[in-house]
């Protein structure tokens, strides 16, 4: 049996190690259009590569996925975050939890998952060749024939692990599948404010973002960068919201809560009747509040008109209002995205409803099989992204080596 791989990424090796373990005896080949492979597992996470995510209840861990969410509850009870854990580990790469949930090589280094999965896919029997890109796909009889660049290869089997791949789509679309609109997902917002000028690198921990115009929400830590804003906040407003800021070009208000979950009326009352009291004889300017840092706590205040020579004892009610206004419900204006580091995730790619996901094969035609971003499956950020691919590649490769 042969099996052609399209794409070296975290999916397509994934598959093509576990079908070869599976099936020793199978011809399986990846076919990389780049010089290198594995290059989105090389730079992920900073350099550490983000393997998963300590979530290990599948029912938790579909939440993560704005797109996929359904698609992805019954694969997951098969290969999850745990699964992934043992298989690295199986292959001497030990994984440590952090504070927030990802998880990492002990190494920090994501060319320790490189070489990992390098390793594997020579031992397997896996063929790799780079510089090959697919430039058409057609089923003749019971076969695949593949047209590459360099030269074409037949097939019994085909897995398209290619990523974000336009002209990967372009393909699959003029074989028969429906692909939905790319856009996107897990971005930055770009944003010039006086309040945030020259503040890049400051966070708080829990902040509300709201899109004004729409009723996209959520929260999380919040980040301010030279460009804008980032953070777990920003990022899962950009995955969850990926179509509709798209459709929004991009230009839209955000209201933001600084306090996490109080309300405007709570932090009013706070100010009044406990920190101010407290505090009469104190500059305003030297005692933050909500776990906020001093320079971002000023600029609150200079906003709401109360200055820094201001005590807490010279702070009308009027003044109290209005901070409490700018800490709850500040309003800032998105011009523009920018990406996320260097990982591109885009949502969109290959209708969920036409594959069938016990085994990732294609309904529309037998022994061609999808993995990875090439289907319309993304996450927030997190290491939620290579868990769908590690589970996809992981169900895929079984299938295509037990020939069903």
């Amino acid at each position: 049996m042969k099996i052609i791989i399209i794409g070296g990424g975290a999916a397509g090796f994934f598959a093509a190690i576990t079908a070869a373990e599976t099936h020793p005896n199978a011809d399986i080949t990846i076919l990389e259009r780049g010089k290198d492979v594995l290059q989105k597992v090389k730079i992920s996470g900073g350099g550490r590569c983000n393997v998963t995510h300590a979530c290990f209840l599948p029912r938790e861990l579909v939440k993560n996925y704005p797109r996929g969410e359904k698609a992805l509850m019954g694969p997951f009870t098969r290969f999850s975050a745990g699964d992934t854990i043992d298989w690295f580990e199986k292959r001497g790469v030990q994984l440590k939890i952090e504070d927030d949930g990802r998880m990492f090589p002990t190494t920090n280094n994501s060319q320790t998952i490189v070489d990992c999965l390098e390793k594997a896919a020579a031992q397997a029997g896996v063929k790799i060749l780079r510089g090959y890109r697919m430039e058409d796909l057609e089923q003749i009889d019971n076969q695949w024939l593949i047209k590459t660049n360099r030269q074409n290869f037949t097939a019994d089997k085909v897995l398209v692990a290619a990523g974000s791949s336009t002209s990967v789509w372009a393909i699959l679309t003029k074989l028969g599948h429906t692909i939905v609109q790319p856009v996107p997902s897990l971005f930055t917002f770009n944003i010039k404010d006086g309040r945030i000028d020259g503040l890049a690198g400051l966070s708080v921990p829990n902040a509300t973002v709201q899109v004004q115009q729409s009723k996209l929400k959520t929260s999380g830590p919040l980040l301010i960068t030279h460009w804008g804003m980032s953070g777990p906040a920003i990022l899962k407003l950009s995955a969850w919201g990926a179509r509709e800021l798209y459709d929004l070009d991009y230009q839209f208000n955000i209201r933001i809560n600084w306090t996490g979950q109080w309300n405007t009326e709570e932090v009013k009352e706070t100010l009044t009747q406990d920190i101010k009291p407290q505090n009469l004889k104190k500059l305003a300017v030297k005692t933050p509040q909500y776990q906020m840092a001093t320079r971002l706590w000023s600029r609150f205040l200079e906003a709401a008109n109360i200055p820094e020579t201001a005590t807490w004892a010279d702070v009308s009610k009027k003044q109290i209002q209005t901070l409490a206004e700018q800490l709850t419900q500040s309003v800032f204006t998105v011009k523009g995205k920018s990406t996320f580091k260097d990982e591109f995730v885009t949502a969109g790619g290959v209708k969920l409803d036409e594959v069938n996901f016990k085994t990732f094969e294609s309904k529309l035609f037998p022994n061609l099989y999808f993995a990875g971003e090439t289907l319309d499956i993304d996450a927030i950020t997190g290491g939620f992204n290579f868990q769908a691919a590690w589970t996809g590649g992981w169900i895929a490769g079984q299938a295509m080596a037990n020939g069903a």
